[in-house]
């Protein structure tokens, strides 16, 4: 994965590794005083499944980078001061332990750097076209409590939901 030479977003469905450090790098800026960085990562249970074992993530990979643009063209609506905003998501087979999905945001204020993460990392799994197959001790099936797809725009802000933790998927 390369860095963008222009712009301030970096969104990328990609197959192998993701390079946490290098996001968070990229993401400072001079004029942003916070940088917020999520990375979701393989777990070894499931609800209902122990012993989890891998992930396997498979995406509409031409509509899921669109949906990472739109997640960070709505996040920059919400908080107009945030400086840049890596969205990365893996497909392809994970291990217990390696990351699927990292967020970075960099703003100005830690308010906004947080408000903008969390609102992108649920955005990300409430509009992206992206699903997991579990494989754990005994089976293997796809993941449970997924939800019909969501524009961005209609993603509540953490403060706004309804539910605690925002959307779920």
């Amino acid at each position: 994965m390369h860095a963008p030479v222009e712009g301030d977003n970096w969104l990328s469905l990609a197959e192998g590794a993701l390079p946490v450090p290098e996001a968070y790098d990229w993401a400072v800026r001079p004029d942003c005083g916070a940088v917020v960085l999520f990375s979701g990562t393989v777990r070894d249970h499931a609800q209902g499944r122990h012993g989890v074992e891998s992930l396997t993530y498979e995406a509409y990979a031409e509509h899921a980078e669109q949906c990472f643009a739109g997640v960070a063209d709505e996040a920059r609506r919400r908080w107009p001061t945030v400086g840049r905003i890596v969205i990365w998501h893996r497909s392809g087979e994970l291990a217990v332990g390696e990351s699927s999905v990292v967020v970075v945001v960099s703003a100005p204020h830690r308010a906004e750097a947080f408000a903008a993460g969390r609102f992108a990392i649920d955005a990300v799994k409430a509009s992206a076209p992206i699903w997991k197959k579990e494989t754990w001790e005994g089976g293997a099936d796809w993941g449970t409590g997924a939800t019909d797809i969501s524009a961005p725009s209609d993603v509540p802000s953490a403060k706004d939901a309804s539910v605690e933790g925002g959307v779920r998927r």
